[in-house]
């Protein structure tokens, strides 16, 4: 009989440069593709309904490429150590192939599957989610990078593999039985969100928009709210529909080398290596601060600030407009990300893991290593992370990234009648300008729930209090620019 391999899908929902896919390939091509619905993972509180419906999307797409090439997508339900032993009996596979994934849940779970295969038939994992596997760059000293810019110039110094073409051929059993794809309803999910096209057709597509229409004015468009200047690629990304490698080498081939726009671009990637890398070397930041000295930061935790920050009803403007597009499209531009992350953190006070989860329920790109990186950069308790003392005014930064408002008013409707100059501040309209305009404050749009300026002095005494060289473990990246140390990979 001819040498059968399974090849595990995960995270790597695409044929293109799919290195534990392309491996099997090399030995057979009488490959077995498999997806397993993981009760343990559908049951989390955090797996959202926007990411389980752009998956299910993704898995669509998914068979229609794998039976263009011959093959077919396999679809299974239950604990992946068992179904897999089942699918090795039924196909007498020789080998499980799949490519590895850093988070905690996931190393778990890889381990059951390899004990329980033993015997059974081989287990390889490959490295294939970042440009170059979490344990490559390493500094002198042989320990892991925590500071960005040179795990950046590390990875720059190193050859980034050429992608890889998808095989020709697949040629899957036809006698083996497959669940049919489910529906969100039937997993347990509803979502009313306006979301991206799943799959690794779409992300081929928007791949190729953005390098030829968007890369060009990347540099200087990206944190511009109201402009489409970011890729629209983080949930391809997030589902492995797209190689980071492919991303990469598109754009060095499409600008030349030291273009400010590949170069901002492709930082972002090494952005997403730098937290995958982090969260793999330092488990424990998925629940604590990576500087631990700051989980003993006493945070109110006000609830009632809590729930009008979700809702986007904080009568800030800029937050209003980040938090509702959240919640509408399962996405939230960087620059926004950043913003009511260090409103959350530093101005209502409240824990960053409250902020954090709330993010994990809703983003289409929720990742645990660069969402947990990022809000722990946000609220200075992470690595290579904003000094606690710069906090962010909301007001100061929706005027500078969205001078006019037109991002305030896309997603605010009850202030798009307001002129520009009071777009960011509504609570300092006269009464009757605030009748003419259809925006009385209290009534149409919540006055604002805070004081930024006190607020900001009770950051600067929390952060100061949990132990004695809590300031110096802050200040630590004084002195890194912020237009590369606020940037986390996430949704540029």
């Amino acid at each position: 009989m001819t040498k059968r391999i399974i090849h595990w899908f995960r995270r790597d929902l695409r044929l293109d440069d799919n290195t534990a896919l392309l491996a099997a390939h090399a030995a057979t091509k009488a490959i077995v593709p498999v997806f397993i619905f993981d009760d343990a993972i559908l049951r989390r509180p955090d797996t959202g309904a926007n990411r389980v419906a752009f998956l299910l999307a993704s898995l669509r797409d998914l068979d229609e490429r794998l039976r263009a090439r011959g093959g077919r997508l396999i679809l299974r339900r239950g604990r992946p150590e068992e179904a897999l032993a089942q699918l090795v009996a039924e196909t007498e596979a020789a080998a499980v192939h799949f490519n590895l994934d850093v988070e905690p849940f996931a190393l778990a779970r890889d381990a059951r599957v390899t004990a329980r295969l033993a015997g059974l038939c081989a287990v390889a994992g490959f490295e294939d989610g970042g440009l170059t596997a979490p344990t490559a760059i390493k500094t002198k000293s042989g320990t892991p990078y925590t500071v960005f810019t040179p795990y950046k110039n590390a990875v720059l110094a190193q050859a980034i593999p050429r992608p890889r073409p998808a095989p020709d051929a697949i040629q899957t059993p036809s006698n083996i039985s497959s669940d049919p794809l489910p529906t969100l309803a039937a997993l347990g999910f509803t979502t009313a969100a306006t979301l991206p096209p799943g799959g690794e057709s779409a992300a081929q597509a928007r791949l190729s928009d953005f390098i030829q229409a968007g890369l060009g004015r990347y540099a200087t468009e990206r944190d511009a709210l109201a402009k489409d200047g970011t890729s629209g690629l983080s949930p391809y990304l997030r589902f492995g529909c797209l190689s980071p490698r492919r991303v990469c080498w598109a754009a060095r081939d499409a600008f030349p080398e030291g273009a400010p726009d590949a170069e901002a671009w492709i930082a972002e990637l090494i952005w997403r290596d730098f937290y995958r890398q982090i969260l793999f070397h330092f488990p424990y930041v998925e629940t604590g601060a990576f500087k631990r000295a700051f989980d003993e930061l006493a945070w109110e935790n006000n609830e009632e600030w809590l729930d009008r920050w979700r809702n986007g009803r904080t009568g800030f403007p800029i937050v209003d407009a980040a938090m509702r597009q959240l919640l509408t499209t399962g996405w939230m531009h960087n620059r926004a990300r950043m913003i009511v992350a260090s409103f959350l953190t530093k101005d209502l006070l409240i824990d960053w893991r409250r902020g954090e989860r709330h993010f994990m329920t809703h983003l289409v790109d929720g990742d645990l290593a660069a969402n947990n990186g990022g809000w722990q950069w946000a609220a200075s308790t992470g690595t290579d992370a904003q000094p606690y003392f710069r906090i962010f005014n909301p007001t100061a930064q929706g005027k500078k990234f969205d001078p006019t408002g037109a991002y305030i008013r896309r997603y605010v409707p009850e202030l798009r009648a307001v002129p520009e100059r009071w777009i960011h501040e509504p609570a300092r309209m006269p009464p009757d300008a605030q009748r003419a305009f259809r925006c009385v404050i209290g009534d149409d749009y919540p006055a604002p729930i805070a004081d930024h300026a006190r607020q900001r002095a009770k950051a600067l005494a929390l952060f100061g209090r949990p132990s004695g060289d809590a300031p110096a473990i802050g200040a630590a990246g004084a002195g890194r620019r912020q237009t590369t140390a606020g940037r986390r990979g996430s949704s540029s």
